[in-house]
């Protein structure tokens, strides 16, 4: 029986694609290198080898490099204060550092990983899917438009519109915040990238085929544009009618 399990053990570690991916020189430079970033910048609320601080931060372990990539390549982290939800600000670290930090994170456990070709997978995307897996999932948070909206508890979806394919397909790894997760088994590699298509060539994109976009929030304004030239229109047309008559 010990004679098996050493044998499966050492099978395991042999063929499993992530130890094998541990083992690759480049992976375990840019781990030390986002260690030596963490112990600088991180460790005072997620602590020593990011096993969190009460009160603090959290656990990073098992949390794996996309919520790194996202949380951090935002620069929602390092977060300035305690609130109901983290805030987009400028990135404090070059996009070298957070692939670093992610690598760190990532040789701590097992967790999400956002792939190194998704450039490319969007490249290939199909903007029509995409367009439809948006209106389905994204939506009713992000709205048609991508420009957020409101939730509740004081938290927001928020806009998608400076958001990069890797910080959107981390975001869909991850869940942060209220947004749930989109595995591989809910939204496939491929579909993921349509998303991401659809969100950088249709929402992101600055024209309107379809006139003024009132703020690209929705129906609530232009809903309010149509009742007050609407109402307006209606009292002069009154008023008009009263003089003739």
């Amino acid at each position: 029986m010990v004679a098996a399990l050493v044998l499966a053990g050492g099978l395991y570690a042999v063929f499993a694609p992530q130890a094998q991916a541990q083992e690759e020189p480049g992976n375990r430079a840019a781990a030390a290198e986002g260690e030596a970033l963490f112990e600088v910048g991180c460790i005072t609320c997620h602590g020593r080898s990011a096993g969190g601080v009460e009160g603090r931060g959290p656990s990073l372990i098992n949390v794996g490099g996309a919520s790194v990539e996202f949380q951090v390549g935002s620069g929602r982290m390092p977060l300035a204060r305690q609130e109901a939800q983290a805030l987009r600000k400028p990135p404090l670290y070059t996009d070298e550092e957070v692939r670093q930090l992610a690598a760190y994170i990532e040789s701590l456990g097992v967790g999400p990983v956002v792939p190194d070709d998704v450039d490319a997978l969007v490249e290939d995307a199909n903007l029509a899917r995409g367009g439809e897996l948006f209106r389905i999932n994204c939506s009713q948070c992000h709205a048609f438009g991508g420009g957020g909206g409101a939730l509740s508890s004081g938290k927001f979806a928020p806009s998608l519109y400076p958001a990069s394919d890797r910080i959107i397909y981390a975001a869909m790894l991850s869940g942060p915040q209220n947004m749930p997760v989109f595995g591989d088994t809910t939204l496939t590699p491929e579909e993921k990238a349509d998303v991401i298509a659809y969100i950088q060539q249709v929402i992101q994109s600055d024209t309107d085929p379809g006139g003024f976009n009132l703020g690209r929030y929705g129906p609530s304004t232009e809903g309010v544009a149509i009742f007050l030239v609407g109402i307006v229109a209606l009292v002069f047309a009154s008023l008009w009618i009263a003089g003739k008559s």
